[in-house]
């Protein structure tokens, strides 16, 4: 993993040259590969499940009156899809047990 606590592209890439032994240009392109299909799959609206990992699912939000904090005046929130991730069962016992 990066200095900054960040997992990269780097650090994936990386990884998959150490444990399956792919030179680290193909270990590259094999994990731009995979992100690609994973966005061109959310792109047209799929989602994305990953066993053991979770799921990448999109959301379509309706328009709603929201409130500016700092001037209390209400304004509109435009309708819009939003992308969130649902860990699964395995990875949350996972990262709570460390």
């Amino acid at each position: 993993m990066s200095d900054n606590g960040t997992l990269t592209r780097a650090d994936l890439a990386e990884s998959v040259n150490r444990h399956v032994g792919l030179s680290r240009a193909e270990a590259a392109a094999l994990v731009e590969s995979i992100l690609e299909h994973m966005s061109t799959a959310l792109a047209r609206g799929e989602n994305v499940k990953i066993s053991s990992f979770g799921t990448f699912v999109l959301r379509d939000k309706t328009e709603r009156m929201g409130r500016n904090p700092k001037t209390g005046v209400e304004v509109p929130i435009e309708p819009r899809r939003v992308l969130t991730f649902r860990a699964s069962q395995t990875m949350r016992d996972r990262v709570a047990s460390i």
